[in-house]
C-alpha cells in the first residue's frame, strides 16, 4: 500500500503528464492557416555597425513581429510565461554588455479577460550596449521568444540577428 505522499506525488505527475498531452494535442489539432508558415519574429537592421574597439556602444537592434501574433515582452507578469531576451554567443568577438527592451502592451485575452499578458506586437526595437575586440566580426546574436495569436502559442523558438560589426 502506498503512503499518502506517494499517492500524492503519483497525482501531481498523472496530472502534469495530462496537461503535457492536452497542450500538445491544442497545438498539433489548429488548423494550419491559423498560424503563420514563416518564423513570427524576423530580425529587420542593423546589418553593420562600426563601433570603437574595446569600448561599450549603443547599438539599436530592430524586429518586427508578423501581424496578428504578439511574444511576450521581456518582463511578463508571471513567472511561467517565456520572456524575450536577446544573446551574443561567447567568443564571438563581441560581448552584450547591456540590454534595454522597451516596455510592453498589456493586453487580455478572450479566453482569459481578467488575465493581463505584458506583450510586444508590430515592431520594437532592443537598445544594447557591445564591446567588440578590434577587427572584423559576424555575429549571430539570437532573440528567443515564444509567439501567439489570440488563442494559442507556437513553442518557443529562437531566431538569429546577425550583425556584421566592424570595430576599430
Amino acid at each position: 500500500m502506498l503512503g499518502r505522499n506517494s499517492r500524492i506525488g503519483i497525482g501531481i505527475a498523472l496530472a502534469a503528464g495530462c496537461a503535457a498531452i492536452a497542450f500538445g494535442q491544442f497545438i498539433s489539432n489548429t488548423p494550419s492557416h491559423a498560424l503563420p508558415k514563416t518564423p513570427p519574429v524576423a530580425y529587420l537592421y542593423p546589418e553593420q555597425v562600426h563601433l570603437p574597439a574595446g569600448k561599450a556602444s549603443e547599438v539599436a537592434l530592430h524586429f518586427r513581429i508578423v501581424e496578428g501574433m504578439h511574444i511576450n515582452s521581456h518582463t511578463p507578469h508571471d513567472d511561467f510565461l517565456i520572456p524575450t531576451t536577446f544573446s551574443i554567443p561567447t567568443g564571438a568577438g563581441v560581448r552584450l554588455d547591456s540590454a534595454k527592451y522597451p516596455a510592453g502592451n498589456d493586453i487580455s485575452l478572450p479566453s482569459a479577460p481578467n488575465m493581463k499578458l505584458n506583450v510586444y506586437s508590430g515592431e520594437f526595437v532592443v537598445q544594447t550596449h557591445m564591446v567588440a575586440t578590434p577587427g572584423n566580426h559576424l555575429i549571430k546574436g539570437t532573440l528567443h521568444f515564444q509567439a501567439c495569436n489570440m488563442s494559442q502559442c507556437l513553442p518557443p523558438q529562437t531566431i538569429t540577428a546577425a550583425i556584421d560589426v566592424v570595430a576599430k
